[in-house]
């Protein structure tokens, strides 16, 4: 029987009853709890380890008001995501499965096509930065021992090359496993070790300054290392910083869609965003703030790399390996999307080639898998790519900085502003559409300002660094 519209539908046969939600699929058990777990899994990771840095850059008044100004702005852009769940009407509406789906359904086909563009770039650049992020963990933990132990003859510098092409080899077996970014304890390793390591960080810094070795910091962020311009560009890479930590909105309608019915969805998803956003600006502020007040202006691009913290050394180094478990995880998970679409355009386009299509059984031990020559060969070169322009640009606050501004402004504000004017058919140059307007073009400008900074700033280190001969 059918029970209200958006509720229920129960189905009868002889053996059970099944519960199925109103678009026939199986009855969604999501909470407020629930989705609030899978924000703050989102939020904190390997970003956060560098809100320190960009404290630094910024100073206590600057850097405070941004971290409190980006969580409001995400808050703000996540809620009208919420209501775009269901379109038209955010109760009762049809329901979107996806934020690229939202999209389409809402704004029609040119602008789906400019979000996959956004998506996409997005989910290879981030495949991009874990590379980079793996290597420099796993160097970090090899500069640490070596300071630790003063191994001599010993220059404790290290390639990040190796660590990166045996990074690659093993994401090119990992995407092999069908499935695998899938795997439900994946998830819990992601929150584990994310937590695990933001904790070890925050932790280490307010051990530094409890024991009164803490640097002096400034109300306005000044480094007398730092001439005025290269200040200016800091500044604006911090900020691309603070905004790749704060994005999760890309996740809001996948999120949404494992809530239940009752109450309605985008009433429990404004919650899960309120308090995923209030723990995560107090993890950024945990993490910032402890780690500038223990380095000062040379805090470290991450507080947990080798120019960091170097004792105790065994807690600094299985901070490291946490990093490297998340992001190897990690890296199945925002990759998959780009190896579904394209195995999927190719089957559409050639169903009856069996370089596309044929299925082989590969036995691996007791474990049997399905092999196909597409998936083997476009993900190989796929990783390959990825791997080689990491070992060519190996800057981790610059590309976090180009990552977060890319993906800051189109997929946090952009869309979700254009699909909440589209879905309430908001009048031009009314009140509310001006101010969602303004919020839109102030947030462009923002995000292009810090990548301009982030471009000039990997620029300007590949021109002191040969390509492919970087040491940390």
């Amino acid at each position: 029987m059918e029970v209200e519209s958006g509720a229920l539908h129960y189905f009868a046969d002889d053996h059970a009853h099944q519960l199925v939600d109103d678009d026939g699929r199986p009855s969604r058990t999501g909470t407020q709890w629930t989705a609030t777990a899978h924000i703050i899994t989102a939020v904190v990771g390997a970003g956060v380890l560098s809100l320190a840095w960009a404290m630094a850059q910024l100073g206590w008044l600057i850097g405070l008001t941004t971290i409190f100004a980006f969580a409001a702005v995400t808050l703000y852009a996540a809620n009208l995501l919420a209501d775009c769940y269901r379109s038209p009407d955010p109760v009762s509406g049809k329901r979107n499965y996806s934020y690229m789906a939202t999209v389409k359904n809402i704004l029609g086909g040119k602008q789906y096509i400019f979000c996959a563009i956004v998506q996409y770039g997005n989910l290879a650049a981030f495949a991009i930065g874990y590379t980079i992020t793996t290597s420099l963990s796993v160097v970090a933990i090899r500069k640490i021992n070596c300071y630790h132990y003063k191994m001599e003859g010993e220059s404790c510098r290290y390639s990040n090359n190796p660590y990166m092409i045996v990074f690659g080899i093993v994401e090119i077996v990992l995407s092999q496993i069908p499935s695998f970014h899938k795997l439900s304890w994946l998830s819990i390793i992601a929150a584990v070790t994310s937590v695990g390591y933001a904790s070890i960080g925050a932790g280490l810094s307010f051990a530094t300054i409890i024991k009164g070795k803490g640097s002096k910091t400034s109300f306005t962020g000044s480094n007398p290392d730092q001439t005025p311009a290269d200040r200016a560009w800091n500044m604006l890479v911090a900020l691309g910083n603070i905004a790749l930590a704060s994005t999760y909105s890309q996740l809001v309608i996948d999120i949404e869609d494992t809530l239940k019915s009752s109450p309605p969805e985008n009433e429990t998803m404004k919650k899960a965003n309120r308090n995923g956003i209030v723990t995560m600006t107090i993890m950024f502020l945990l993490c910032s703030c402890s780690g500038y007040a223990a380095f000062g202006p040379h805090t470290p691009g991450s507080i947990l790399m080798a120019s960091g913290f170097h004792e105790p050394f065994w807690l600094v180094d299985l901070a490291n390996v946490l990093i490297v478990v998340h992001l190897v995880g990690a890296y199945q998970v925002i990759t998959q999307p780009i190896f579904r679409v394209v195995e999927t355009i190719a089957g559409q386009k050639w169903p009856n080639t069996a370089f596309v299509t044929k299925e082989y059984r590969v036995s691996i031990g007791k474990k049997k898998l399905n092999m196909n020559m597409l998936r083997l060969v476009w993900r190989t070169i796929f990783v390959v790519v990825v791997t080689v322009l990491g070992m060519a640009m190996p800057f981790f606050n610059d590309m976090l900085a180009l990552l977060g501004a890319i993906g800051f402004w189109p997929s946090v504000i952009y869309f979700p502003v254009e699909m909440t004017i589209a879905r309430q058919k908001l009048q031009k140059r009314s009140l509310y559409w001006f101010g969602l307007q303004t919020l839109n073009f102030f947030c462009f400008l923002v995000s292009l300002a810090a990548a301009c900074a982030a471009i000039h700033g990997i620029s300007r280190a590949m021109g002191r660094f040969k390509p492919f001969m970087y040491k940390e």
